[in-house]
């Protein structure tokens, strides 16, 4: 049986890490049939297109209900909204699903790091509810505001508006719990501000401590969201599985991107209802566009999720062994060499040393 699965190369490094992934990928022995689309900035600067994100891929992710996906870049300050943004929220992808764990022969401050962020990726501050500066939306929420709470919201201001609904609130939990029991954690901490925020967070706490109930088995945890940045620096082993909101789960996602050692071996998936796109979560880098020694590690472990999910478990673990092993071993791209006295691995010769080790390991019966 083959896999249908979107493939969306990216920006930047995004082409090279994808084609080492897919290169890992089909070394499995698992069978991919690939539809490729390209998207992005330098997608819109070779041809000319004035959208980032072509239906055709929307549509190709529809039809597939699975895709893997190189980073996109996204200006800063300038230009388009995030082109991650906008498919997250077009396929109605409400889980950002970042797993947090540490591997051998990566340098980090800690032992032991392992725990899974839920990120509620549709509502909150990320919606795009936002009003620039003296235009006409700003002025009417002014207004509203000064006449529902008798307060003055300064000239000059800009506005965004953080949507927090009970549907979205019980589904991210509910994912996040249902996760938890799959994968036999112990522990889901919801991340909150309800302190300060009553009425968005209030409501986000309210549906998560009620969705909670349905799952005894599971202990519940809730922290605000300062402390619970200051609790993973300090004790990064007592996390299991948090579930937070869009804003406090982007911050938190990076955070245990650090932990772990860098965003470069982060893995990440965007889940919906009806499509998941497994993604990296770092950047495109630009600068190191074409080098072929662009880290392929976060691209490699997001393509090891979506193996799990397809229900490859022995692929995935055999994929994950070699990775493994080659990171033991030091035959990694420069950048995961803690001394960078040697010289270590291009992009394509750490897929191929991943590639020698899973060939060598014995598939379950």
């Amino acid at each position: 049986m083959a896999y249908r699965v979107t493939l969306i190369p990216g920006d930047g490094i995004g082409p090279e890490i994808t084609e080492a992934t897919v290169r890992v990928l089909e070394a499995t022995g698992v069978v991919f049939e690939w539809e490729r689309y390209d998207a992005g900035v330098d997608y819109m600067a070779r041809t000319g297109d004035t959208t980032p994100l072509p239906q055709a891929v929307i549509d190709s992710i529809k039809r597939n209900k699975i895709a893997l996906k190189g980073p996109l870049t996204t200006p800063i300050g300038t230009g388009f909204r995030s082109v991650n943004v906008a498919m997250r929220q077009e396929l109605d992808l409400f889980a950002c699903v970042r797993p947090c764990k540490l591997y051998p022969g990566i340098p980090s401050r800690f032992d032991k790091v392992d725990f899974v962020i839920f990120r509620e990726n549709t509502e909150d501050t990320y919606a795009g509810l936002e009003f620039e500066k003296e235009s006409e939306g700003v002025q009417v929420v002014r207004e509203l505001v000064e006449r529902l709470y008798n307060k003055k919201i300064k000239a000059g201001s800009a506005i965004t508006l953080k949507p927090i609904s009970e549907s979205g609130s019980e589904r991210i939990v509910r994912a996040a719990f249902e996760y938890a029991v799959a994968n036999n954690r112990k522990k889901v901490t919801i991340v909150h501000k309800a302190n300060i925020m009553k009425f968005t967070d209030g409501l986000f706490l309210e549906v998560g401590r009620r969705v909670a109930q349905d799952f005894p088995q599971i202990e519940l945890e809730d922290l605000i969201v300062d402390n619970t940045c200051m609790q993973l620096v300090i004790r990064p082993e007592t996390f299991d599985v948090i579930v937070t909101e869009n804003l406090y789960g982007d911050i938190l996602s990076d955070i245990g991107a650090g932990l772990i050692g860098g965003l470069g071996v982060a893995p990440g998936a965007n889940i919906g209802s009806a499509a998941t796109v497994y993604e990296p979560t770092h950047g495109s880098a630009p600068k190191y566009a074409g080098t072929n020694l662009a880290n392929p590690l976060a691209q490699l472990l997001s393509a090891s999720m979506m193996l799990k999910d397809l229900g490859e478990t022995d692929a995935a673990r055999r994929m994950e062994q070699a990775i493994i092993e080659c990171l033991r071993e030091k035959k990694v791209t420069p950048d995961l060499i803690a001394n960078h006295v040697d010289k270590g691995l291009t992009t394509i010769e750490f897929a191929d040393a991943i590639i020698e080790k899973l060939q060598r390991i014995p598939a379950r019966a």
